[in-house]
């Protein structure tokens, strides 16, 4: 007969039979992508959806299945519209339920496309609409097309990604949730700590150096980017990320910029600017003291980053910086030459004059 006696009882459960794991039937969500095309003058390539609707839509189509969505992208350009341009980064992402039981469910990646190049950029003017500033955009484009590029270009201005559910802005996506739905959301208790840090709104730091010669002038440079004959404080982005501090920052960046090593001085003045919609940037600008003959003569620019350096009086700044830079330059010449500070500016203004 067989043993009928209880199997011994070692504390844990008895093994069940492994269950082989099926595959999801039918085919997973419809995976697309947009392209951004954003030109020199801010406005945004439009096009239509196709002959028979004449609707109007964002560049793309469908990705393939062996495709990335930034190789599909770049397929579907080349194909329907004749553009050859680097996609680049990711600025939103939006995915949409099925309408249906036979329907499927749709996610969408909208990458940043350019910059293009003088004759596709005229190429893409005839592309009907073509180039249309970002409000009339949102007039011609149907939803959720138009909540997904309004997110795209506010992920664009903030360095950012959008996470959006049908086009609307989750709460903690990065970019595109309203500013003050985001702040709804924050004094109700409604954001997990993760999604808070997300969405909370980014500043950028960086540092600067106010070097002088013995009469006084002030030591700008000039960068190889941006509009040509714009001047900058020897300075830059504080790479917090590494741990790096704005007095380490700004040591570091005169070094790379200037080849002169110099122990930066005490804070004369912390600046606060902000334009709507992007990051607010915050400047520490530090003393960096006088500059004799023998190392003005050592200064070395990186080739390719700076091209030149120039010794500007006061009188010269109004015509080489920005008014916002200028004012903080003189608010800092004057904390120096007077002992006081460091002053706290909003765009180079004493923030008690608002």
């Amino acid at each position: 007969m067989p043993d009928r006696r209880p199997a011994e009882r070692t504390g844990r459960p008895a093994r069940r039979p492994a269950r082989s794991v099926r595959p999801a039937r039918g085919p997973g969500p419809l995976l697309t992508a947009a392209a951004v095309v954003v030109d020199g003058a801010g406005r945004v390539l439009v096009r239509a959806s196709g002959p028979a609707r004449g609707r109007p839509g964002l560049p793309g189509g469908a990705v393939a299945g062996a495709d990335t969505p930034e190789a599909g992208l770049a397929r579907a350009l080349a194909r329907e519209l004749g553009l050859h341009a680097p996609v680049g980064r990711l600025l939103a992402v939006d995915s949409r339920p099925a309408a249906g039981p036979r329907a499927r469910a749709a996610v969408v990646h909208l990458h940043l496309v350019g910059p293009l190049g003088p004759q596709e950029t005229a190429a893409a003017a005839a592309v009907l609409p073509g180039w249309v500033a970002p409000q009339e955009a949102y007039a011609l484009l149907p939803e959720p097309d138009a909540a997904r590029l309004r997110a795209a270009l506010a992920a664009l201005r903030t360095g950012s990604v959008a996470h959006l559910a049908d086009g609307v802005a989750q709460p903690g996506s990065p970019a595109g949730l309203d500013p003050a739905r985001r702040s709804a959301l924050e004094h109700a208790g409604a954001l997990d700590a993760a999604s808070h840090r997300a969405a909370r709104p980014k500043a950028l730091t960086a540092a600067s150096a106010l070097l002088t010669d013995a009469a006084g002038r002030v030591l700008l440079v000039e960068p190889a980017y941006g509009r040509r004959g714009r001047w900058h404080l020897p300075g830059g982005g504080v790479d917090s990320d590494l741990g790096e501090t704005p007095r380490a920052a700004v040591r570091r960046e005169v070094h790379e910029e200037l080849g002169l090593d110099v122990e930066p001085g005490r804070l004369l003045a912390v600046n606060w600017s902000h334009k709507p919609g992007y990051p607010a940037r915050i400047r520490f600008l530090y003393d960096g003291g006088v500059l004799g003959t023998a190392a003005l003569t050592a200064i070395r620019l990186p080739p390719g980053e700076l091209l030149a350096w120039h010794l500007a009086t006061p009188g010269d700044l109004r015509d080489l910086v920005k008014p916002s830079l200028r004012r903080q330059i003189k608010a800092s010449l004057r904390a120096r030459a007077l002992g006081t500070g460091p002053l706290e500016l909003h765009a180079g203004r004493p923030a008690a004059d608002g």
